[in-house]
């Protein structure tokens, strides 16, 4: 199989969650848009992504974790590019796939959520994922991640994850759609808040820092994700 051709493979199977996800919001895409375009508009996203298959960097596939964190954050490109041809923003496009990330993980079992926060960073899973990261460190792949892991004080934080290279970061700046990224990581505080899982960060690579800096907490309440407060904008960037 050509690595290029990963993702367009998996067309039918992508198209379907996206499409899912696209419907989380539309309530939203009617009452701000009128039921027709908000069809228009799902039908769009769809197409949009599409075209962003061929276009999405190979950096493992299935063996790399870190490939879905990628084709999702291809939803929000999706989403904002459609919503563009319709005087849609930025700030909009982040709202929407917030809104519709917390609709999506709500629908899991508040006790399977917290079951995957318990075990996502369990002792063994970290030690696989500093094997990954150690890995990451020969750089195979131009549009992959780079990181490594830290053990915490168990007070402050239980795990760190320090990332000095984002796939989503680099794609988002190919397309230039830089603007978008930060709202895609904010997102990571839905996730971790769903979870049962708390996430401390004071730098990400989207706002021009030079890492972005995850602390976490394997039991916390999270405050809302959204608004964004962007507290990383210090760093300066977009």
């Amino acid at each position: 199989m050509e690595k290029t051709s990963y993702y367009v493979l998996q067309k039918a199977k992508l198209l379907k969650e996206l499409d899912g996800f696209a419907k989380l919001m539309h309530p939203e895409l009617v009452a701000r848009y009128g039921k027709e375009t908000a069809l228009k508009l799902h039908q769009n996203v769809l197409a949009e992504y599409e075209a962003l298959l061929p276009q999405f960097p190979y950096i493992g596939g299935k063996e790399n974790p870190l490939t879905n964190n990628l084709v999702q954050a291809g939803y929000g490109l999706a989403l904002y590019r459609a919503l563009q041809a319709y005087g849609g923003t930025v700030e909009e496009a982040g709202e929407l796939s917030h809104l519709a990330l917390e609709r999506r993980l709500k629908r899991i079992p508040a006790f399977v959520r917290r079951w995957i926060g318990r075990s996502k960073f369990s002792p063994a899973r970290v030690q696989k994922m500093q094997a990954r990261g150690q890995a990451s460190q020969a750089r195979r792949y131009p549009g992959d991640w780079v990181f490594e892991i830290s053990t915490g004080d168990g007070q402050t934080f239980d795990v760190g994850l320090t990332y000095t290279e984002c796939g989503i970061d680099k794609f988002m700046r190919s397309q230039g759609a830089s603007e978008l990224t930060p709202y895609l990581c904010n997102t990571d505080y839905v996730t971790f808040s769903a979870l049962g899982m708390g996430l401390v960060r004071t730098k990400t690579l989207a706002w021009g820092c030079d890492c972005c800096d995850f602390r976490i907490q394997r039991q916390a309440t999270m405050p809302p994700a959204w608004p964004p407060r962007f507290v990383e904008r210090t760093c300066g960037g977009n």
